[in-house]
């Protein structure tokens, strides 16, 4: 019983054992420990504003990137622009440069062709006056062997030609 009822000087004697802790604490450990536990909340709030700062720039971070990609994918849409009327100007040049090459082909060929066909024309002629000055000669070998012949034949030639 003599925890539950305690004694005078046992009181006297926990009341000083506790002043003398608290003193020893107050004088020691007090300002450690609230040095230390201030310590510690600026730490935390500091890592709170911190943790919020991180969360801003993360946002603003996630709006640049977004808007990074936006303006890339719409360079990018440019650029694939730009190419294809590249592709179809080479692609005109190149129709309109062939177009112009088959028309020059088209016409060296008529032009090879008229000339051929003139050449030929010029050799047939001149081959058909060939055998026809043969066979004339011929013919007036035959005709004019005779002297009487061929002195009727130039009478019937001047009266022919002065007639003319």
């Amino acid at each position: 019983m003599s925890l539950i009822n305690p004694g005078f000087g046992l009181v006297i004697w926990m009341t000083i054992a506790f002043l003398v802790v608290l003193f020893v604490l107050k004088k020691y450990a007090w300002k450690p420990i609230m040095n230390a536990l201030k310590e510690r909340e600026d730490s935390i709030e500091e890592a709170l504003r911190a943790a919020d700062r991180t969360k801003e720039e993360m946002k603003d971070m996630k709006l640049d990137n977004e808007k990074l990609l936006r303006e890339a994918k719409d360079e990018r849409d440019a650029i694939l622009r730009e190419a294809r009327k590249v592709k179809d100007k080479i692609i005109e040049e190149a129709k309109a440069q062939a177009g112009i090459e088959a028309s020059n082909i088209v016409e060296s060929a008529k032009e090879r062709i008229e000339n051929e066909k003139k050449a030929a024309l010029t050799e047939i002629k001149n081959t058909i006056a060939v055998y026809s000055i043969e066979i004339s000669e011929k013919i007036l070998r035959e005709e004019l062997k005779d002297k009487k012949k061929q002195e009727s034949y130039i009478q019937k030639l001047l009266k022919e030609t002065s007639l003319n």
